[in-house]
């Protein structure tokens, strides 16, 4: 019988690992065993770990990093052949049927001038609209809120889904650790016994 030990100390350990794995996500109704009462450690600190995370993410965003970003004059450049075609439709189409009386006052020469120092008022004026819009986001985005309360509303058997899906292996090796330490712990315990 003894040399049973390590045997059933390694299903033990891989057991107790096991129970631990599955204990981390468990939504369901905390379950009593004697005196000990099992439940879910994702659900009963969802919330808090929710704020925490959300806090976190919010430390770490810099909306400064991303008006720099987007007001990066070579990023400005890149709209501005979309801004001049739209002034050119805008001028030669658009303008004429609105405002019929103009049209005999503008020709190619005076719709190039206007779409040149329009697009020259544009590249500098861009920058301050985006920083602008930029800041108004900030003011009204309040982001550790709205984080907390996606990662909140994520189900305890969706995060164990995910989870799963992304740990499977390292789950599996933990579970196996567990079953190796209950072998080891169940050799020593043979070898005092038998010594």
């Amino acid at each position: 019988m003894i040399f049973f030990l390590p045997l059933i100390a390694a299903v033990i350990g891989w057991l107790l690992n096991s129970l631990a794995v599955t204990l981390l996500f468990r939504p369901y109704k905390p379950v009593n065993i004697g005196f000990i009462t099992l439940q879910g450690l994702f659900p009963k600190r969802q919330t808090h770990l929710a704020n925490s995370i959300g806090a976190l993410v919010a430390q770490q965003f810099s909306f400064e990093d991303i008006k720099t970003k987007m007001t990066d004059p070579e990023k400005i450049k890149k709209i501005i052949p979309l801004v001049e075609a739209h002034l050119d439709s805008f001028l030669r189409e658009r303008l004429p049927k609105a405002m019929p009386v103009l049209s005999m006052f503008i020709g190619d020469s005076i719709v190039n001038q206007i779409k040149t120092h329009l697009v020259a008022e544009l590249d500098t004026l861009f920058p301050v609209l985006i920083r602008q819009y930029l800041d108004n986001i900030e003011q009204d985005l309040n982001l550790e809120k709205m984080i907390a309360q996606k990662i909140a509303g994520i189900s305890a058997a969706q995060l164990e889904t995910i989870t799963h899906n992304l740990l499977s292996r390292e789950l599996k090796s933990f579970k196996l650790l567990g079953a190796i330490s209950g072998l080891i712990t169940g050799l020593i315990c043979m070898a005092i016994s038998l010594w």
